[in-house]
Formats: structure tokens, C-alpha cells, sequence
């Protein structure tokens, strides 16, 4: 039987996750479906028809669906999944939001936040804050999976798959979109950002955080921080890097004034290139970093920032 994506998009376009998310499911089945429940999202089921590896795209346009409310797509999910052995979506606030409510009604367990497929029934995912990997086998006959982004290359382009129109399920009335507010930046996305600087407890204050903007600058970076630094109140929750903030894998790191959490580490420590820069020689953040600078980052950093110059 076929796996299942069900596509995080925006009506226009699909986000990145959803193309890693394909991988996975590539690898759990030969052939690969994607679900686009949304309103006006034929560009967004037509990007996904050209991702190599998708053989249809189920599209299930209405205005319930509009805005993602998992409500109703999970609804969507239900009424095709009981046609698939597999039924997977990127493990973000929206797969994460979805899923549970498709195994709970499939009555399987879910597999969460798997960071390699071993095989059809067979998944590897972190516990303890990824201090350990467990292999999990299912042997529920629909198996309901949500996939951590940072374990599995992006599907490449280049397919050309089936589009078909479903007949989309009713609106669930259980909820009710009221508002978005959407944060406005220059810098990528942190979740899908090749350069991230992150700053902690260390940094001393908001204000201080001004000192990696320019650095962020010329690195053409995402700026994210610690929970540490989150819980002070010195820069917003959606900066959190973290077990209990974002899951990143950028291709640079660089962790200042960082102590190095097991929690953050969680978050971060799959980041090709680790750089950090504290003045503690025994802060935990040395145990991943690839290169280490013991110093004052309030010197560190300008005189890192004037090399870059």
C-alpha cells in the first residue's frame, strides 16, 4: 500500500518540512501520495506534483481548510487513511497538531518525530532528549508518523504526478480560525535557516542581543537563542532553539554566551558546523561544539565581526 504526506503549505506554496517529510514517506513505501487540504491551493498541489518520488496529489479544496485548522484536516486524513499503510507529517506545530488526532481515532499509536526508517515497520527516534536513539516497531496495520525535518534530506524536483480533486469533508464546527499574527523579518526562517546565531543566558539582556545582529548580518543568518535566555524575556518564544522550542540543522551553528542545556543541545546538535563562544572552558556547548572560543563574547563577537569586515 501507499504512504500518505499530508502537505504543510499555505495555500500558495508548500513549506520546506513537507519535502523532507516526503523522504521519509519514500522510504517507508514505493509509492507516495500527498494530501493539500486548503482554499485556493492549486499552486501549492501543483509544487507538490513536481517533487520527484510523488505519484499523486489528493487535493481537498474548501474554505474549512482555509487556514489549517487541525480539526478538519485531521477529518480530510481520516477519510483517506484507512487506503494506506502509512500516514505521516512533518513534526512542526502543524503535524504535531494533526496526528495525534488521526492515530487516536485510528486507535494505532503514533511514532513520533522518527529520524530514520530501518524499514515498512521499523523507525529510529530520540528519547531522552536525544541522548539515546530507540528503534520502534509497529505492527498497528496503519501506521500514523510524524517526522523530525532535521533526519532526512529535502525531496528533489522534478516529478510529475496526478493531481486529484477530492470531495472535501465537511467543516467540523469544533473550532474557529480568529486571527494570525505573523512575526515580520528580514533574516530566513530558523527552522529552515543554513546559518543560525544563537545567544543565552550569557548575553546578559535583550538589548545586548544587538551586539549579534550585525554578525547575523554578514552571515546572512537566523538569530535564535536558549530557553534560558527566552524565559529571562530577552527575545521572543520563537527564537527558542530546543527539545521544547525548534529542532535545527543548519549547516552553521554559532552558540554564544550558551552554557549548552541538555535541552538545547537536543535542538541543535546535528548542526553540520557547531562554533561557541563562552567564557566558561567547562560549559557543556565545548562537548559538541567543532570549534571552541573561551573568552568574553562582548569581545569575541566585535572582533569576530571586524575579521568578517
Amino acid at each position: 500500500m501507499a504512504a500518505l504526506v499530508i502537505a504543510e503549505h499555505d495555500n500558495a506554496s508548500l513549506k520546506a518540512s513537507t519535502l523532507n517529510t516526503i523522504t521519509a514517506a519514500a522510504k517507508c513505501s514505493s509509492e507516495v501520495h500527498v494530501l493539500v487540504a486548503g482554499h485556493h491551493c492549486d499552486a501549492a498541489a501543483a509544487a507538490a506534483a513536481q517533487i520527484a518520488g510523488v505519484s499523486k496529489v489528493l487535493v481537498a479544496d474548501a474554505e474549512a481548510f482555509a487556514n489549517g485548522l487541525a480539526e478538519n484536516v485531521a477529518e480530510q486524513a481520516l477519510a483517506l487513511a484507512n487506503h494506506y499503510s502509512h500516514v505521516l507529517a512533518p513534526a512542526t506545530a502543524y503535524g504535531k497538531n494533526i496526528l495525534p488526532r488521526v492515530a487516536a481515532r485510528l486507535d494505532v499509536a503514533q511514532i513520533s518525530e522518527i529520524t530514520k526508517v530501518e524499514s515498512a515497520d521499523s523507525f529510529e527516534r530520540p528519547i531522552y532528549a536525544g541522548n539515546a536513539i530507540a528503534t520502534v516497531q509497529s505492527s498497528d496495520a496503519i501506521k500514523v508518523i510524524t517526522v523530525r525535518t532535521t533526519g532526512f534530506d529535502a525531496a528533489a524536483t522534478g516529478g510529475s504526478a496526478t493531481i486529484e480533486k477530492l470531495t472535501a469533508v465537511a467543516d467540523s464546527g469544533k473550532s474557529a480560525f480568529v486571527s494570525r499574527e505573523v512575526a515580520k523579518s528580514d533574516r530566513p526562517e530558523l527552522t529552515a535557516a543554513k546559518v543560525i546565531v544563537s545567544g543565552g543566558r550569557g548575553m546578559g539582556s535583550g538589548e545586548n542581543f544587538k551586539i549579534l545582529e550585525p554578525l547575523a548580518d554578514k552571515l546572512g543568518a537566523a538569530m535564535g537563542a536558549s530557553r534560558a535566555a527566552v524565559d529571562a524575556g530577552y527575545v521572543p518564544n520563537d527564537w527558542q532553539v530546543g527539545q521544547t522550542g525548534k529542532i535545527v540543522a543548519p549547516t552553521l551553528y554559532i552558540a554564544v554566551g550558551i552554557s549548552g542545556a541538555i535541552q538545547h543541545l537536543a535542538g541543535m546538535k546535528d548542526s553540520k558546523t557547531i562554533v561557541a563562544i563562552n567564557k566558561d572552558p567547562e560549559a557543556p556547548i565545548f562537548s559538541v561544539a567543532d570549534y571552541g572560543l573561551v573568552g568574553d563574547l562582548f569581545e569575541a563577537v566585535p572582533a569576530l565581526i571586524k575579521e568578517l569586515g
